[in-house]
């Protein structure tokens, strides 16, 4: 039955779409507030997901809303253990016989300058937000394989645009592009896709967080113009999109793709913009 089951994921994974109905997705960081909410998204176009997150409470209660084992698996693990990511993707396999696609979609981030922060903070961003992402595709890559299914990390634009006091979350994000295209090249000939997904500012419990210093929300102009946030609901809309048209990169709002194609030259502008105050005086800049 097993076996039957990977020939079906695998005809579901050939050719440029792959078709969510039935599919199953691994997601990290499920507790969130966009994981709780993608989780939603994809329940409603037919997915079967295994969530993964730190809090068994929240998972489990998450996973009975979406219909309990047949449709959800509540796994809790860390990210920050491979060890743990591979049992956890071990358990989702067995479960629901494949794994169609995997989402790594935990995250953080320490607002300070790089004179300030927390060194363990430091390292926690850079841990959390790029080599967890390793590690979540490290763990479910063999299973990804059988299928020829889609690998999706959810970075940030902060990978393309970087702003001051940023310095770790800025960086982890670029990182997770780096690791996508690197995949890609390692991949290609295998029907595995990789992809990314890059937001602008949206309505989170960690985005509430960074609201209250008030230095990055004028670094960012009180989050007006072309940094004003977009609605959560149309990050989960374009996640759910990108993973069906397994596509290589996708920015929300999708009117600032540009950013991908000529970060350098963006930054170049905005700090001859809305990020000056931050480089005057820099002879550097």
């Amino acid at each position: 039955m097993t076996a039957a089951r990977n020939r079906a994921a695998a005809r579901r994974g050939r050719g440029r779409h792959l078709n969510l109905d039935e599919a199953v997705v691994l997601l990290t960081g499920a507790t969130g507030g966009l994981g709780t909410d993608l989780a939603r998204e994809l329940h409603r176009h037919g997915v079967r997901t295994a969530l993964v997150g730190r809090s068994q409470e929240r998972l489990t209660a998450l996973a009975a809303e979406l219909g309990g084992p047949d449709r959800a698996l509540a796994l809790q693990g860390n990210v920050a253990e491979l060890a743990q990511l591979e049992g956890v993707a071990a358990r989702a396999a067995d479960h629901f016989g494949r794994i169609d696609v995997v989402i790594a979609g935990a995250g953080t981030d320490t607002a300070d300058t790089l004179e300030d922060i927390d060194p363990q903070a430091f390292e926690r961003d850079i841990d959390t937000n790029l080599t967890a992402v390793w590690r979540t595709f490290r763990a479910t890559l063999p299973y990804v394989r059988r299928t020829r299914g889609h690998l999706v990390a959810v970075s940030s634009l902060a990978a393309f645009v970087h702003s001051p006091m940023q310095s770790s979350y800025a960086a982890s994000k670029a990182g997770v592009v780096a690791l996508c295209d690197s995949l890609r090249l390692e991949l290609a000939g295998s029907g595995v896709t990789v992809g990314s997904v890059h937001p602008t500012f949206f309505d989170t419990p960690m985005q509430a967080t960074l609201r209250e210093n008030a230095a990055l929300t004028a670094a960012w102009g009180g989050y007006r113009g072309v940094f004003t946030p977009v609605e959560r609901g149309q990050v989960v809309k374009e996640i759910v999109r990108s993973i069906n048209r397994r596509a290589r990169t996708t920015v929300v709002p999708r009117r600032y793709g540009f950013a991908a194609l000529a970060p350098g030259l963006l930054q170049r502008l905005l700090e001859a913009g809305p990020l000056r105050p931050h480089v005057k005086g820099n002879p550097h800049a």
